[in-house]
């Protein structure tokens, strides 16, 4: 049985009323939904400084355990296991075994949008600690073959007690929070072993923003180069894009004595090591970004009066341009091969792409500044200058748009311009800078999801 609907056409004289009822309607629409998401943010304001400074307590606990247990890249599985029974403790979604070690929890708040992901990383350095905490690092373990110590010697304990301290904040909230989150903890910051994967890129390679896709990411990150209660920012790139190469110079063994019997690779290894500065000098814009290509070491020939068969070297580059990072791949490439041919010798270069350049989307930057300034005050924000040193956090701000900040770790009354740098042995934090963290991360995360 049909039944027969009559409709009415609308017609064209109609149509700019039916615009403006419509637009009228919707703007409505978006200003009510603007008041109630404004209204719940500034409810939350006092409750979520509340929750933080509860469980600072407990975000130290956590800070101090990470500390004293640290494991290196693909390796931290005891880590793996705190931060996995905490997350199951406050009612989670867990998954784990992500890029070998990783693990990921989603908090479903009333509306599955939008996603916010939060970031902190988890592994520890090869660096024996030279502190006198008492919870310092004794822990030794292998690695490249050595024996060494290993510390939490860039912070990433921090990290990731703070952000079980978000969570726990956004836990609570739960009920009231306008989207959702996704929580992930990433193993392998510093970089894989040898021959294996890891990271943020090898998390995207397995497929995690396939199944969750986050509509912005925040990261932080602690330095001693800022003093407790301030946060680092800046819109555009903050920390450069991180390669490195391997060069080996082919040339042919004779006689020290009589070098016109073979092909000097030593000679022609130092020819390149000149010829490329001129890169960066002479070809790169540097009024555009900084650029770098700096060799770290050089192996060749056993005695003094043989002139060896080959000279390989190893380095790095760095840029805080993606274009440019292109160029200097090219001009290297093309540089190497041009040199080595012109001295008879032949040379193999082998680039390996590590980290893109670390790039804070602008539009998300300017969003997100007055809630920055809220919590701790136009006083305590630095905009930071950019960084040679990389994060792979890159790979994440590459598929949605990022925010990555600097949390001062340094006390008030110590000059921060001389404190221990990162991934020294003296590295030290001061643990009243984690309720900072605690407080901004849980701020952005609201306020984004009420909107602008």
């Amino acid at each position: 049985m049909f039944q027969i609907i009559r409709m009415q056409v609308i017609r064209p004289r109609h149509t700019d009323s039916l615009r403006r009822f419509t637009a009228s309607a919707g703007l409505a629409a978006t200003v009510a939904s603007a008041c109630l998401f404004a209204q719940f943010a500034a409810a939350q304001e006092s409750r979520i400084d509340e929750l933080s400074a509860s469980n600072e307590a407990q975000v130290i606990a956590w800070r101090r355990d990470f500390h004293e247990f640290p494991e290196l890249s693909n390796r931290e599985f005891r880590t793996a296991g705190v931060i996995e029974e905490a997350l199951r403790g406050m009612g989670l979604e867990v998954e784990t075994g992500i890029a070998h070690t990783g693990v990921v929890a989603y908090l479903r708040g009333a509306s599955e949008r939008p996603l916010v992901a939060l970031r902190a990383d988890m592994d520890a350095l090869p660096v024996s600690e030279a502190t006198d905490l008492p919870f310092a690092s004794t822990v030794r373990t292998e690695f490249a073959g050595q024996e060494v110590g290993v510390m939490h010697a860039c912070g990433h304990d921090t990290h990731m007690a703070m952000l079980l301290g978000v969570a726990q904040n956004l836990v609570t909230l739960r009920d009231e929070l306008p989207g959702s989150v996704l929580f992930i903890f990433q193993p392998a910051e510093e970089g894989a072993p040898e021959g294996e994967e890891g990271g943020a890129e090898l998390m995207l390679k397995e497929g995690l923003f396939d199944r969750y896709r986050p509509d912005a990411i925040f990261g932080m990150h602690a330095f001693s180069n800022l003093n407790t209660g301030q946060i680092g920012y800046r819109a555009g790139s903050i920390m450069a894009s991180a390669d490195r190469f391997r060069l080996t110079v082919h040339g042919r063994q004779t006689h020290g004595g009589r070098p016109w019997d073979g092909v000097d690779p030593i000679v022609t290894a130092a020819q390149i090591i000149t010829g490329v500065q001129t890169i960066v000098s002479r070809q790169v814009d540097l009024t555009r970004a900084p650029a770098i290509v700096s060799f770290g070491a050089i192996r060749g020939g056993i005695r003094n009066n043989i002139i060896p068969d080959s000279v390989e070297m190893i380095g790095t580059i760095r840029n805080l341009d993606m274009g440019t990072r292109d160029m200097v791949h090219e001009s290297l490439r093309r540089s190497v091969s041009a040199i080595a041919e012109a001295a008879g010798a032949r040379a193999d270069l082998e680039i390996i792409e590590m980290y893109p350049v670390t790039a804070n989307d602008r539009e998300l930057t300017r969003q997100m500044l007055p809630t920055i300034e809220r919590v701790v005050g136009r006083e305590n924000m630095v905009e930071a200058e950019p960084r040679t040193v990389a994060e792979d956090f890159s790979f994440f701000a590459l598929e949605v748009p990022g925010l990555y900040l600097t949390l001062g770790v340094t006390p008030p009354d110590v000059d921060a311009a001389t404190a221990p740098a990162n991934h020294s042995p003296l590295f030290y934090v001061d643990e009243a800078a984690l309720v900072t963290g605690v407080r901004v991360l849980t701020h952005l995360t609201v306020d984004y999801m009420s909107g602008p």
